[in-house]
């Protein structure tokens, strides 16, 4: 059964106008709630991530300037959300959002987080409206308490997982995996283990095609013992930043074809929401559901 991380402080007060959706958070758990798709016994409030978490993926100046609110106008512009005491405890919580749900997939199979994929941060940087890089975080953390030997990132967000990929590029015990817009952001890409760049407006068959042919041989290449799966929904048509055009019934067929892959493997998972910028926030919303929908349909 799945076990769902969320809390009131993911959701902040942003200047009028943001591009960034940060209302979703809220309005995606109240959807999950009234359409009777999670009860409210399996949200739990996941805390902040410890410092000592933190400081195995990101460099002790850039998180004590991060903390103390020191980051430069063109460290803020870069990542494209006003600094703010808010901010730092949304990314803290955030992060420990992702680590309790890799712990409760150990436990249940599946974990899930009502946030994260916050996978634009470097270890010295914050891009992308990304503080923290909370499955980084995550992987490493499980991987210091020896709860797991290989970690698999299946990244499904439109964008390149690039700080993830920076993270672990001399890590072998982490294998990232990256299927993403090839002509969008970021506009300087780093090296993944294995990125697929996908055409611009390529659609629903071609998509699950691709995917398909991918994800299976990679389980055998990787063996992995743990998946952290980043189910960004701005692959969608309707995404202003995103440039492919899935719809919402083939973004939900990825998200299943993901979980139940994960499940005939019996490999745990941890979901992060990531990305979706869709002029209606609706349509944000809707796709997001459908990844906790399909959730529990898989193992519920």
């Amino acid at each position: 059964m799945p076990c769902l991380a969320t809390s009131d402080r993911y959701s902040i007060q942003l200047p009028a106008g943001h591009r960034f959706p940060i209302a979703k958070y809220a309005l995606i758990r109240e959807q999950l709630l009234w359409q009777g798709i999670a009860p409210p016994e399996d949200f739990y409030d996941p805390g902040f991530c410890a410092e000592e978490d933190i400081l195995r993926v990101h460099s002790e100046d850039y998180w004590h300037r991060v903390r103390d609110l020191q980051l430069t106008p063109a460290e803020v512009r870069r990542l494209g959300l006003p600094q703010s005491p808010e901010l730092v405890r949304r990314s803290l919580s955030s992060s420990a959002g992702t680590v309790q749900s890799a712990r409760k997939a150990l436990e249940h199979g599946i974990g899930m987080s009502l946030a994260g994929g916050t996978h634009h941060a470097f270890r010295d940087r914050g891009e992308g409206f990304c503080v923290l890089n909370d499955i980084a975080i995550a992987a490493a953390h499980l991987l210091h308490h020896k709860l797991v030997q290989q970690v698999l990132v299946v990244d499904l967000d439109v964008h390149q997982g690039d700080g993830t990929a920076s993270i672990f590029r001399d890590d072998p015990r982490v294998f990232t995996f990256s299927m993403h817009a090839g002509a969008n952001y970021p506009l300087r890409k780093e090296q993944s283990d294995l990125d697929v760049a996908l055409d611009l407006g390529t659609d629903d068959a071609t998509y699950l095609r691709i995917l398909e042919e991918t994800l299976p041989p990679l389980l055998t290449q990787t063996r992995p013992d743990f998946i952290f799966f980043q189910a960004g929904v701005d692959v969608l048509a309707t995404d202003k930043l995103g440039k492919l055009a899935l719809t919402q019934a083939g973004c939900r067929r990825r998200d299943e074809y993901v979980l139940r892959l994960c499940r005939q493997h019996q490999l745990p998972v941890a979901v992060s929401m990531g990305g979706g910028y869709s002029e209606q926030l609706r349509d944000i919303v809707d796709a997001h559901c459908n990844t906790f929908r399909v959730a529990y349909e898989v193992y519920g």
